[in-house]
């Protein structure tokens, strides 16, 4: 039997679906912030959490918003996760304290094991998560099997597909 390739068990994510579930997870968090329930900042980790992000910032009327970008992919392989640029040190404050820190998804969870090295504090919530890094996020809101690919609509492109029987 040959190995499954990763659009084998996909997990496709519209647009509308990832809006709805962003959404979901702002309304998840609000009222849970350190500071009689609000949150000083958002911290998008790029590039996939800066659509959940800006999502969750709009729907909980956070106007400090900010990036980390982190390297844990190259095209489907994961690789070390470094980071290539840190959020401003006045959004972070000391541990990140009162900052909600928002991904697409916790896979392995070495990305977000890495920022929560740097902002312990901080809040960590993920759209999807897989369960070898569920322990690393505090919030999320699908969780699908860690053998499951998910593909996000920033990464995929409409074209035809043969159909399922024949030529």
């Amino acid at each position: 039997m040959s190995e499954q390739l990763p659009h084998e068990k996909g997990f496709h994510v519209s647009w509308d679906q990832i809006h709805r579930d962003a959404r979901a997870l702002a309304w998840r968090l609000d009222k849970q912030g350190p500071d009689d329930g609000a949150w000083r900042a958002v911290v998008a980790i790029t590039r996939g959490g800066m659509a959940p992000a800006m999502i969750v910032a709009r729907e909980l009327d956070i106007r400090t918003v900010d990036t980390i970008s982190i390297k844990s992919y190259d095209w489907q392989e994961q690789v070390d996760a470094e980071v290539l640029k840190a959020p401003s040190a006045e959004v972070m404050g000391a541990d990140g304290t009162g900052v909600l820190i928002v991904d697409d998804l916790v896979d392995t969870g070495k990305t977000l094991e890495l920022v929560r090295g740097l902002y312990p504090k901080a809040h960590f919530a993920t759209v999807y998560a897989k369960p070898q890094g569920r322990a690393m996020v505090d919030t999320f809101i699908t969780e699908v099997s860690q053998d499951t690919w998910i593909f996000f609509p920033w990464d995929m492109a409409l074209q035809y597909v043969r159909p399922y029987r024949g030529e």
